[in-house]
């Protein structure tokens, strides 16, 4: 199932030349392995003790993209092998990562995460915020970081006229930024927007990166227990 499902996501994805995050959160390392085995290399972990943990046990080749809210006395544990962070969601933030990466000589990749929905519990900056962060001059002094784009979360809505415009307008900024001159630190290439719900949408408004978890895995137990 696991295998069929991922084989289904990639040849849709192809199409948009779009990549994929199969979302293996509170999922069994066997359920990682059986991924693994049908050729998945990109998982996407939120809690940082689960994600060390399964780091540690499965395949070293494994690129691991943390996706949940990170909590600075947290980066240490997953700065010596974290491949991408999604939700970068504050300056203090990003030097704590860049801290972490020059004790570990590695660059470590970040996407900065932008409030797009309508919902106070969900992270991110601001429009104004993110441009004020990304024109600060102190960011071109982290040496350790590479932002490579940005993430952003959609409003849990069964309107997807209002889904379809949070993604327009986080394609937008995203657009913007692109316009302006970076710091050497900063490269807008990755957008990542779209989960099992919503991906679609995601696409068609310009993601290149989709993070999924129960369209692969199936869902998690707290939701079938719902």
């Amino acid at each position: 199932m696991i295998a069929e499902s991922l084989k289904t996501l990639w040849s849709e994805l192809s199409s948009f030349n779009a990549k994929l995050v199969a979302v293996s959160k509170t999922k069994p390392v066997e359920d990682l392995r059986e991924a693994y085995s049908a050729n998945n290399r990109v998982f996407g972990e939120n809690k940082v003790q689960e994600l060390a943990a399964k780091a540690e046990e499965l395949p070293k080749d494994i690129e691991w993209h943390f996706i949940g809210h990170l909590q600075r006395n947290k980066v240490k544990f997953i700065a010596p092998f974290v491949s991408l962070i999604h939700a970068v969601d504050s300056l203090k933030l990003l030097r704590e990562i860049n801290k972490q990466g020059v004790k570990h000589d590695r660059v470590i990749q970040c996407l900065l995460q932008v409030h797009i929905a309508q919902e106070e519990a969900k992270f991110g900056f601001n429009e104004t915020e993110l441009m004020q962060a990304i024109n600060d001059i102190s960011l071109a002094d982290l040496s350790h970081i590479k932002i490579i784009g940005l993430m952003g979360m959609a409003t849990n809505t069964p309107n997807q006229s209002q889904i379809k415009n949070e993604f327009k307008g986080l394609k937008s900024i995203f657009d913007t930024i692109n316009n302006i001159e970076l710091p050497t630190n900063i490269e807008m290439k990755e957008l990542s927007m779209g989960m099992s719900g919503d991906y679609k949408l995601a696409l068609e408004a310009g993601s290149t990166m989709v993070r999924i978890g129960s369209s692969i895995f199936g869902l998690r137990s707290c939701a079938l227990n719902a």
